[in-house]
């Protein structure tokens, strides 16, 4: 069995994308895991699959790479978003998700504003596994007297963010730290870590450990989570410039309704088959 595919980023945050409006496409968690394999012509942060929806334009499936769907990501939505509005010939569209459904439009010749919705800042909506002040959760890294790392805000963009405030994003372990934390048992469906670093009220530097996927060289939600927990905490703006590993993205936590608004490039890589790995 074969299946066309187009490899899109956005920021470096990059997708397999397969169109099964017409023709279901349902992989298992192997051959999920097997398609974004680096080691393969086809590697990915993330696999997407655009279905029929009955509420929108489309309804964007999305699995990570270790094989485990997952409800949102930003930048698919922003590259399926751009592919959606290339197709129609238009300025906008509605995209359905597990999270729900969200606006998409053009702000530019590669350049896509997507409405993420409000964010979700109840503790049991994050979910948290117990009762926790969102704006800043009792959790740390390291001796108890002197932590390197402590007291995230937590937000959910349709899936759950924890963000640790940090001095300098280019020394912020990363690596090392989350791992530890996607699993902490404050988390019970897992979190997408956050290291960000406030340089300006309107400008944040960000790097993401997400979650199924591993550092990646960006994260819209993580990117919206970040601005959203930045200004609760008094530390920015309702809008800013966020510079994650592979770009900027534009962030504004509106006012007028509490929705997010996230603005970027999407870029189309590559056209390919998707062949071996769905044997």
């Amino acid at each position: 069995m074969s299946r066309p595919f187009l490899k899109m980023n956005g920021l470096g945050n990059d997708f397999v994308v397969v169109e099964a409006r017409r023709q279901p496409f349902a992989p298992s968690e192997a051959q999920v895991r097997a398609i974004a394999d680096r080691r393969g012509d086809s590697g990915c942060d993330q696999l997407i699959a655009i279905e029929p929806s009955g509420r929108a334009d489309a309804f964007m499936r999305i699995w990570n790479a270790d094989g485990g769907e997952v409800d949102a990501c930003g930048n698919a939505s922003r590259c399926v978003g751009w592919l959606l509005m290339q197709q129609n010939g238009s300025d906008h569209i509605s995209l359905e998700t597990n999270a729900g459904v969200i606006d998409v439009r053009r702000a530019g010749a590669d350049l896509v504003s997507v409405d993420m919705g409000a964010p979700r800042l109840a503790w049991d909506e994050i979910p948290l596994a117990e009762e926790m002040d969102t704006r800043g959760i009792e959790l740390q890294v390291g001796p108890i007297d002197a932590p390197i790392l402590h007291t995230p805000g937590c937000v959910s963009m349709g899936n759950p963010h924890v963000v640790f405030f940090v001095d300098d994003a280019e020394r912020a372990p990363v690596v090392e730290v989350g791992p530890m934390i996607e699993h902490h048992r404050l988390f019970p469906e897992g979190v997408n870590v956050g290291f960000a670093q406030i340089k300006a009220p309107d400008r944040i530097r960000l790097r993401v450990w997400e979650r199924g996927a591993g550092l990646t060289k960006a994260c819209g939600t993580g990117a919206c989570a970040a601005l959203v927990a930045a200004h609760r905490r008094g530390l920015a703006a309702r809008k800013a410039v966020l510079e994650l590993d592979g770009g900027e993205l534009i962030i504004e936590w509106r006012e007028t309704d509490g929705h997010v608004l996230m603005t970027g490039p999407a870029a189309l890589e590559f056209e390919g088959v998707l062949e071996g790995v769905l044997a």
